[in-house]
């Protein structure tokens, strides 16, 4: 393992104290020494050898330089590679969040395309392929001169006639084929009707069996009660479920009201689409 000058001057840090702390020592005893008795102590400090004092003046001069360099290390600030892991991560979670949303608008996606060929084939909307199929079928009827011209002959006319009439049955065929798969669709609704009586003396149970009896194709009655209005009159609430290309409101109406001496007028409640 490797250590960087500031690293190791801070562990090692006590060894050089103590050696500072010796140095002090060493100084202070030589300027006792030198203050009490300044000629003993000559012909010693005389005799020294340059080295000594060369090694000792280095020595001290690595310590400063130590202690200069933990102080430059403690006064640095913080470098920024936190930052830049920091940054780092953030921009991965930024990356992985992206991917997440683009798989689940993918997902989306594929649901929609589902669920819109799911309402075209529920709709009777014609895909592309019926398409082509009706324009194909088009062309064809299209080549044929349904009127002829006054220069052709008998027979040219009875072929176009046959490879006319062969061609719509053909035609004919394939959209029967084609409703009978889808299933034919048929509109219905839910429609709630008010029949109210004269007074309160109409038989109710009567109005409401006369009532049931109208019948046509397309008509089917539901349940009904009785209503209290006031005054001890009660109206008679009924439902039916009806096709719209056969039976509207009118015809229920005018049908009801001919009972003219059970029934004083009829009102639609409610009109919902089945």
């Amino acid at each position: 393992m490797s250590f960087n000058i500031a690293e190791k001057a801070w562990l090692e840090a006590p060894i050089y104290n103590r050696a500072m702390d010796n140095y002090q020592t060493f100084l202070a005893r030589k300027q006792v020494i030198a203050g009490g008795d300044a000629t003993p102590q000559a012909a010693p400090s005389a005799q020294r050898p340059a080295s000594a004092s060369s090694s000792s003046s280095s020595l001290v001069n690595k310590i400063q330089e130590t202690r200069n360099t933990i102080k430059e290390a403690l006064s640095k600030k913080p470098t920024t590679g936190s930052t830049s892991t920091g940054l780092e991560q953030r921009i991965e979670a930024i990356e992985s969040e992206n991917k997440a949303l683009r798989q689940e608008l993918a997902a989306m996606c594929d649901r929609f395309t589902a669920l819109e060929l799911r309402m075209n084939n529920m709709t009777g909307t014609p895909t592309a392929e019926t398409k082509k199929e009706e324009q194909a079928t088009n062309d064809d009827d299209s080549d044929v001169d349904l009127f002829g011209s006054d220069s052709e002959d008998e027979d040219a006319k009875v072929e176009a006639e046959k490879i006319k009439a062969e061609r719509i049955a053909a035609y004919n065929a394939r959209k029967s084929a084609k409703e009978a798969v889808k299933g034919a669709v048929i509109a219905k609704s839910n429609i709630i009707l008010d029949v109210k009586p004269w007074d309160d003396e109409t038989d109710m149970v009567e109005l409401e069996r006369q009532v049931r009896e109208i019948e046509t194709d397309g008509l089917l009655w539901g349940a009904g009660k009785l209503v209290a209005v006031g005054y001890g009159i009660k109206k008679l609430q009924i439902c039916c479920v009806v096709e719209d290309d056969k039976v509207g409101t009118d015809f229920l109406e005018e049908s009801i009201t001919t009972l003219e001496d059970l029934v004083q007028s009829v009102d639609v409640v409610a009109f919902n689409k089945i």
